[in-house]
């Protein structure tokens, strides 16, 4: 366990990142979603160090137990902060992985500076290219899902992210891919956010637009997605940013919801370790 300095906030303090770092091997970096922690990628992590890869998975700002600056959730910030992270630890032959949010991270990172580290990057359920719909973008979320989504933060935050967790695993009347031991570690983890990170980030996933930033992508891609996604929508999202990257490969597992990574944990280390693995 340890952390890099990416930077100070505007007050001059220190904004530090936590990572660990398990295993030997190429370097494979697991980049969390919204509103979790580094904690999510359990499986995943464990799978690819034990198949030969090392692994680092890191907590972005606000999240888990990195420093808890009062702003900085821009994909700017976020973007420079994964770099600082590449750049202390001197990574190269990177596989960049990012779950839901964390796509962003990649595609703002390889148009901010370029893809001399990276060998490949995997979109996750993940929000590119870009989630809001507007004039130019109608297939997007209506802005008003993101309105409703600040509220419920607002007015409860608590409530909030355990009726949202229910969505992110398609837990419903019937369905309960994902246990009550798994929702209640969800709350723990989510709850622990900085509340400013919890409802900035909300703004910077859903109105920052990557369809440039993808233009950028030359490496190796994939792309994995549930079609069963009712968080991240699939046909506006990793359906979407497949077409957009020559070459890329999709991945569609039939009737996942968001949080595959539990829910088809083992059917995605499978997939990831034999596409870092190449």
């Amino acid at each position: 366990m340890a952390y890099i300095k990416a930077g100070d906030d505007t007050a001059g303090h220190p904004v530090n990142i936590f990572y660990e770092d398990w295993g030997q091997g190429a370097p494979v970096v697991l980049i969390h979603g919204w509103p979790l922690d580094h904690t999510m990628w359990e499986h995943q992590a464990i799978g690819l160090a034990k198949g030969g890869l090392r692994v680092i998975a890191y907590d972005r700002r606000g999240f888990g137990r990195s420093s808890r600056p009062w702003t900085g959730y821009d994909y700017d910030t976020l973007a420079a902060d994964l770099n600082a992270l590449l750049e202390e630890l001197d990574l190269n032959g990177v596989t960049l992985v990012g779950f839901s949010m964390g796509g962003g991270e990649i595609a703002r990172y390889l148009n901010t500076y370029g893809d001399a580290r990276i060998a490949r990057v995997a979109f996750v359920s993940a929000v590119p290219p870009f989630m809001l719909k507007t004039d130019n973008n109608p297939e997007g979320v209506p802005q008003s899902v993101f309105d409703g989504m600040q509220d419920g933060i607002k007015k409860d935050r608590f409530d909030f992210l355990q009726t949202f967790a229910k969505g992110f695993y398609g837990v419903g009347m019937i369905s309960h891919p994902v246990s009550q031991a798994v929702l209640d570690w969800n709350f723990t983890v989510t709850s622990l956010a900085a509340p400013n990170a919890t409802r900035d980030c909300v703004t910077a996933f859903s109105a920052t637009d990557f369809r440039a930033d993808l233009q950028s992508v030359k490496v190796p891609t994939l792309v994995i997605h549930g079609d069963n996604d009712a968080t991240v929508p699939f046909e506006k999202s990793g359906e979407r940013t497949a077409k957009m990257i020559p070459g890329s490969e999709l991945k569609v597992y039939k009737g996942a919801p968001h949080g595959l990574f539990f829910t088809d944990k083992d059917q995605l280390t499978a997939d990831l370790l034999a596409f870092a693995g190449r």
